[in-house]
């Protein structure tokens, strides 16, 4: 029986392992294609493939597993879960890679695009302009079609003219900055928050008003300390959970 083939990826020794490896697996697993096995390889072959131990994978696949996105079967093997729930958590911590892998797995639709000014909120990213590009896309579960999150971007107008939105609608901002335009992405800061959903949130994502759904808030750097790019994303708070974690080593 021929297994599934996962996706490479360079590991950042600062971060534990597992957790980008967990990533990277995750991703390539809600990006499959349905014609794909469904057998993952041995956890010997998938601690080569990703040049990690063996213990090191054994808690990447805990994790997934833990997830809903796979099952394990002594002696049979490692078996993705064909109608695993694509709902996720949201992590803070990270590689580009893992914050890519948390965008996987769902359907994008652009609403709208197209030049604004700079909102007040976000002047002080952005000193240098008055007018940023902004992309609306809302974010569907690619199984179901039920809305999971939207998205706002604001992107600095020379970056923006290196792309054609509709890549956005096949990968993810961070992708698309990263491997379409080549820019010098160096860290990504992160802030979620609780609210309620205004009229045009709980229209958008379906959910009743004043639903809780989680804010987010992602500012990408370039090496020298400049702001490329602000994404504001609305969760529905039925379908994602907030967690966080630490390396204490």
């Amino acid at each position: 029986m021929s297994s599934f083939a996962p996706d490479s990826i360079v590991l950042n020794r600062k971060l534990p392992l597992w957790y980008q490896v967990s990533q990277s697996l995750r991703a390539s697993i809600l990006g499959r294609s349905t014609a794909d096995p469904l057998r993952l390889p041995t956890e010997e072959r998938l601690a080569e493939h990703y040049g990690v131990s063996v213990l090191t994978m054994r808690q990447a696949l805990k994790e997934l597993e833990d997830e809903g996105l796979i099952t394990r079967h002594r002696r049979r093997g490692t078996f993705i879960e064909p109608d695993a729930t694509r709902g996720a958590p949201v992590r803070l911590l990270g590689s580009v890679d893992a914050i890519v892998a948390q965008q996987s797995g769902m359907t994008a639709e652009l609403l709208e695009h197209g030049r604004v000014p700079v909102p007040a909120e976000f002047a002080e990213h952005f000193p240098d302009l008055t007018e940023a590009v902004t992309y609306h896309r809302l974010r569907s579960d690619e199984k179901t079609g039920e809305p999971t999150n939207h998205a706002r971007n604001y992107v600095r107008p020379e970056l923006a003219a290196r792309f054609d939105p509709q890549e956005l609608v096949r990968r993810p901002m961070t992708k698309v900055l990263r491997d379409v335009v080549g820019a010098d992405i160096s860290r990504i800061t992160d802030t979620v928050e609780a609210r309620l959903a205004d009229p045009a949130t709980a229209r958008l994502l379906r959910v009743p008003l004043l639903s809780p759904i989680l804010h987010y808030t992602g500012i990408t750097y370039d090496s020298a300390g400049r702001v490329l790019d602000v994404a504001v994303i609305h969760y529905r708070g039925d379908r994602f959970a907030f967690s966080v974690t630490l390396d204490a080593t």
